[in-house]
């Protein structure tokens, strides 16, 4: 983890709200009908659509949230689903408190 890079990722307001969302997503999204569950993480459909933001930019924003290691991706048929990586965000908290 790369506490520069996360700290970048984290200086836009919607990607905060997307890792808020995604903390307790039986709260912030619709049940998957697919699914019936949240195991894998929210639909990256549902996080564009809450987010009100194009498909490109949703992408890009989760893409850099990927890359700095606050979520994970797990990809089922033609559709994305995200997750916190709550051990990255664990760390990159812990840092901030002990390092700073």
């Amino acid at each position: 983890m790369n506490v520069i890079e996360v700290s970048k990722v984290l200086s836009n307001q919607i990607r905060v709200d997307i890792l808020e969302w995604l903390k307790d997503p039986e709260k912030h999204f619709p049940p998957h009908q697919e699914l019936g569950h949240f195991d894998f993480g929210v639909c990256l459909v549902f996080i564009k659509n809450k987010a009100d933001l194009s498909q490109s930019t949703i992408s890009q924003y989760m893409s850099q949230m990927q890359s700095a290691g606050l979520v994970t991706a797990t990809r089922l048929g033609k559709w994305t689903y995200f997750k916190r990586n709550e051990e990255n965000i664990k760390k990159y908290i812990n840092h901030l408190q002990y390092k700073l």
